[in-house]
């Protein structure tokens, strides 16, 4: 038996099992996915442990993106955001990637939006904000990066191509030209308010939102009446998974089945 998982903490709230479960079971696969709740003074020894138990690929979550860097070769996606949420253990060494680029820009492909040569802000400056931010540059568009800490905002456009940090007190003046908006922040999680008020968005707007829980957050469906064009977070979570998914076993996701299998926990 192949087994897979999650490390962070917490994890017990994670919709990735069900999403791999899915995947397996629909593929005849002998495998499983676990959760592993560690501290931040273990990692080294769950990380060289994971191969001598049975352990092939790990998910990394928060709050341990960064600190795995550590223990395992990056891939050069992962090395230049600085995080990695994947962890392959197939190799002599373990080898981190950062399948979040390739989950935000799927999620894009995905709602048949082109991304080269527009506007975009990205809300939040954290793990999530850095993946995006460096996959929308890296797709050709300008990326404003929004942050409460303006220093913090600064600090990530010194490393991100045509990109620029501002503080939130400049978010309305840049919402009026924006053609993409990201919220990365935890802001609309299990809760009823919105990090933008609907006043600020527009119909020219592609509002997403990595916030899944809920799945139609209060940005979502604000900008949905205001004629944005809306993508919610679990597609990003789903295509993250699926990336990890062919990292690890070099078989092609079930991605409708995945989706399926994600959507129903929610």
């Amino acid at each position: 038996m192949q087994i897979f998982g999650l490390l962070g903490n917490p994890v017990g709230h994670s919709l990735s099992p069900a999403m791999h479960h899915a995947a397996y079971s629909h593929l005849g696969m002998d495998a499983k996915y676990i959760t592993i709740e560690s501290e931040v003074s273990d990692l080294k020894e769950v990380i060289s442990g994971a191969p001598k138990n049975g352990i092939s690929g790990l998910n990394v979550t928060i709050p341990f993106k960064q600190d795995v860097l550590s223990y395992v070769q990056t891939d050069k996606i992962a090395k230049r955001i600085g995080a990695v949420n994947t962890i392959d253990f197939s190799g002599e060494n373990p080898i981190g990637y950062n399948t979040d680029v390739a989950g935000a820009r799927r999620s894009f492909e995905h709602h048949d939006i082109s991304i080269s040569g527009k506007n975009s802000v990205v809300l939040g400056a954290g793990g999530a904000g850095r993946a995006l931010a460096f996959m929308l540059s890296d797709e050709g568009s300008h990326v404003s990066i929004v942050n409460r800490t303006e220093d913090k905002a600064h600090s990530l456009s010194k490393s991100v191509p045509n990109s620029t940090g501002y503080g939130i007190s400049s978010l309305p003046n840049l919402l009026i030209d924006a053609d993409i908006l990201v919220n990365t922040t935890s802001v609309g999680m299990g809760t009823d308010i919105s990090p933008i008020p609907k006043a600020f968005l527009h119909p020219d707007l592609v509002v997403m939102d990595a916030v899944y829980r809920p799945l139609a957050t209060r940005l979502l469906r604000e900008a949905k009446e205001s004629g944005a064009t809306t993508i919610d977070g679990v597609w990003m979570l789903l295509y993250q998974g699926v990336e990890s998914f062919e990292i690890w076993t070099g078989r092609k996701a079930p991605v409708s089945i995945m989706n399926k299998a994600v959507r129903s926990q929610l």
